[in-house]
């Protein structure tokens, strides 16, 4: 937990500062392909992914080291040999597990949160599973420990294996000629991430693209076909914590209103989106059936809370900061109540995002949860050892943060309603 919470402190101002590159570089070619709230909510996704991965929160049926300890047919010392046979299994690992989220019904709700931005662009990368709480497929990393890779080895390469796939998701990189009949590019991915029929399901290779040539997955991004971006069942919440579990609250209702009990056990393995017979008549989901005529999602926002919810954003990002360098100070079981606090952050501000009238709610949950905090320990888990006037910062925040959503849900937010109904009766 405490390595990996190191290796993002140093990954996180990387990607922010490549965010915002490619938001300059956007607006300066009058090209702006990443709204900031559609990039908050993005951010927000990382954040409980990664948060949850340093907490611990995942659990592993099959482990590689258990793995490799009783099949290796001999052991390798970490190596540059083994380096490279590790970063070829873990990719073929990926494109396996990849497909096989986007073909099973059950395995869709974790993979649903990386589609579910209508835009593409850097920031869409950072939209990572929070509900991938059970890994099933180290199976598919048999290859590796077959050929005794060790497992720390593994454990470092699956990481840098997942960061080198941030770059693609951008559509200011177009075709890049020779390149693309090896590696994955930002053109092959826009494909993947693609709801026209002509893509869907298409391009599962994380880094190098044979996997998809190899096994029929392959389609080229056509110039008569520009790729619009989404999911066919279109969330429509900037909550990530929300659109990890829509698919599986499907699958739960269906599974529950199912007559067939064949239906009730068989939909969490069927291909994604299959619903029993007739349910799209007696239970119908808003569904995208023409790509080219839709209403984004969360389109029409104050500049106020556009820019509020940047700011927040950015003063979540110091709390996540402190939590991963002090991992080892803060101890158990406290982490997991400073997790707790910030899945309730990003819960309450993307909740202000969707302009709910809940977020007074739920930011008066948070003021309430961090009071507790300070009361009980005295302090906001050892920052007073480097900050003695934390406690009041910290505290004076989240009070002025109370108000300001009181603000938004009385006041921005209706005017704001009503300026929209103006301008389209006008």
């Amino acid at each position: 937990m405490e390595e990996y919470g190191k290796i993002l402190i140093i990954a996180m101002p990387v990607f922010l500062v490549l965010i915002v590159i490619e938001k300059l570089y956007g607006i300066y070619k009058k090209n702006d392909t990443a709204p900031l709230i559609d990039s908050v909510s993005s951010i927000s996704s990382g954040i409980t992914n990664s948060v949850k991965d340093v907490l611990g929160l995942s659990i592993t049926f099959l482990s590689y080291e258990w793995m490799v300890s009783k099949i290796a047919f001999f052991h390798q010392e970490a190596t540059v040999l083994s380096y490279v046979i590790a970063f070829f299994v873990i990719d073929f690992y990926g494109y396996w597990s990849h497909r096989l989220a986007h073909q099973i019904n059950f395995f869709w709700n974790k993979h649903a949160i990386h589609h579910s931005s209508e835009e593409f662009n850097l920031a869409c990368a950072l939209r990572q599973p929070v509900a991938s709480l059970v890994n099933l497929f180290t199976f598919l990393l048999i290859p590796a420990a077959l050929l005794g890779v060790p497992a720390s080895v593994i454990a470092i390469t699956l990481p840098l294996h997942l960061f080198l796939q941030f770059w693609y998701h951008t559509k200011h990189i177009k075709k890049m000629g020779f390149v693309e009949k090896i590696l994955v590019t930002p053109s092959h991915h826009r494909v993947h991430h693609a709801i026209n029929p002509e893509y869907l399901d298409k391009n599962h290779s994380q880094i190098f693209i044979f996997w998809d040539k190899l096994f029929g997955t392959f389609q080229e991004e056509l110039d008569h076909v520009p790729p619009v971006f989404g999911i066919t069942r279109p969330a429509n919440t900037w909550n990530p914590i929300k659109i990890n579990f829509q698919h599986l609250t499907l699958l739960i209702k269906d599974a529950w209103r199912a007559e067939s009990w064949k239906d009730k056990l068989t939909i969490w393995f069927k291909p994604t989106g299959w619903r029993p017979e007739n349910f799209e008549e007696k239970y119908p989901v808003n569904k995208i059936e023409n790509v080219f005529d839709f209403e984004k999602y969360g389109t029409q926002n104050s500049k106020k809370l556009i820019y509020w919810s940047v700011a927040q954003i950015l003063i979540t990002l110091l709390f996540v900061s402190y939590l991963f360098e002090n991992i080892a100070k803060i101890g158990l079981p406290n982490i997991f109540v400073y997790g707790f606090f910030i899945f309730i952050t990003i819960y309450s501000s993307s909740e202000l995002m969707d302009k709910s009238r809940f977020a007074i709610v739920w930011e008066g949950f948070r003021l309430s949860l961090a009071t507790a905090v300070i009361l009980f320990y005295g302090d906001w888990f050892g920052l007073n050892t480097v900050f003695s006037l934390s406690n009041y910062i910290i505290l004076g925040y989240l009070s002025v943060s109370f108000l300001i959503t009181i603000y938004f849900v009385t006041v921005d937010f209706k005017t704001n309603q009503n300026q929209t109904i103006n301008s389209q009766t006008a």
